[in-house]
C-alpha cells in the first residue's frame, strides 16, 4: 500500500490500448478510495484507440490521462498487485512482480461496438470486485 492507504494495481495487457487502460479508467472513478490505478502493456501500441475512448466516456469514465506505455515504465517494488489481462497466465515479463492475478477477458481489439461494451461491463465487474475485497481487508484490519 502507498502511503494514502490505497493499493497501487498495475492493470496489464498486451498492447495497453484497450483491456487494461479500460480497466484502469474505471478503477479510477469507482475505486479510487482503495486502488491507486495504473496501466501497461507488454508491447504498448503508443495510442489509446478511439473506440476504447468512446465506450469508456459513454459509460461515464474519463479517458483524460490515459496513454498506452510499457512495464519499464513501472519499478516492480512500487506496484502491490499487478492484474495481467493479457491471456498469458506465465507471462515472462510479469516475474518481478511479486503478486499477480490473472483475469481471463477477451480483446476486443478491432471488434464492433458491442463487444467493446461487453468487455467494459465484464472489466466494471471484476474491478468492483476487486475492490470490494480490498475495503473488506481494509475493514478487517482495522
Amino acid at each position: 500500500m502507498d502511503h494514502k492507504g490505497k493499493t497501487r494495481v498495475l492493470f496489464v495487457c498486451i498492447g495497453n490500448a484497450c483491456r487494461s487502460p479500460m480497466a484502469e479508467a474505471i478503477a479510477r472513478k469507482e475505486a479510487n478510495d482503495v486502488i491507486e490505478a495504473s496501466s501497461a502493456g507488454f508491447y504498448p501500441m503508443g495510442m489509446i484507440p478511439e473506440m476504447t475512448q468512446t465506450i469508456l466516456e459513454r459509460n461515464g469514465y474519463s479517458a483524460n490521462g490515459l496513454r498506452s506505455k510499457g512495464l519499464r515504465e513501472f519499478v516492480s517494488e512500487e506496484i502491490n498487485l499487478v492484474v495481467n489481462l493479457s491471456g498469458y497466465t506465465r507471462a515472462q515479463f510479469l516475474e518481478k512482480f511479486m503478486q499477480v492475478e490473472n483475469w481471463e477477458v477477451s480483446d476486443p481489439y478491432g471488434a464492433d461496438e458491442a463487444t467493446y461494451q461487453r468487455i467494459l461491463e465484464e472489466i466494471r465487474g471484476r474491478v468492483r470486485d476487486l475492490a470490494q475485497r480490498f475495503r473488506a481487508e481494509k475493514a478487517a484490519a482495522v
